[in-house]
């Protein structure tokens, strides 16, 4: 069974948040071996000057790199990557748990991602180009994923 590993900066402090992830990787359960690696985000000031923003994003990047298993293969998050339909995202994991016994998604910090975790990416996945709040966002990754994985079954989750 294909494991997969979600590295997201920053935690979730909101209970009803942290419930929907609960029981979208209680979902995945059936499909794949899932974790959720929450790494701390880098404090920075209320207006933070591009060099502090720069130097977080820095110290971020090397607790990111140091999460991704040697082999794996990588989608990382990001608003220049490519916006996939539910299909062609189920498709993207089809083919790689083909190849690959671990897939790694990876979500940044509201600033964003260093680019040596962008140039690490095997792919680059945007869902959108809104803005949407980080705990939000988890809990639409795990069910986009989620949702893939039924389509690549056929369990009629996905209309």
């Amino acid at each position: 069974m294909v494991q997969l590993k979600l590295i997201c900066v920053g935690n979730i402090k909101e209970q009803y948040f942290r419930d929907a992830c609960d029981e979208y990787v209680k979902r995945l359960q059936g499909f794949c071996r899932p974790e959720i690696c929450e790494l701390k985000e880098t404090k920075l000031p209320d207006n933070p000057s591009r060099g502090e923003i720069d130097s977080a994003l820095s110290d971020e990047a090397e607790k990111i790199l140091a999460q991704i298993p040697p082999r794996a293969y990588v989608c990382v998050l990001a608003v220049e990557g490519k916006e996939l339909s539910s299909p062609e995202l189920a498709k993207v994991i089809e083919d790689e748990t083909n190849t690959h016994s671990l897939i790694c998604f990876i979500v940044g910090s509201s600033y964003g991602l260093d680019p040596r975790v962008k140039a690490r990416a095997d792919r680059l996945i945007s869902f959108s180009k809104l803005t949407f709040p980080h705990r939000l966002f988890r809990v639409m990754l795990l069910e986009a994923v989620y949702r893939a994985f039924t389509i690549t079954k056929g369990t009629g989750y996905h209309k």
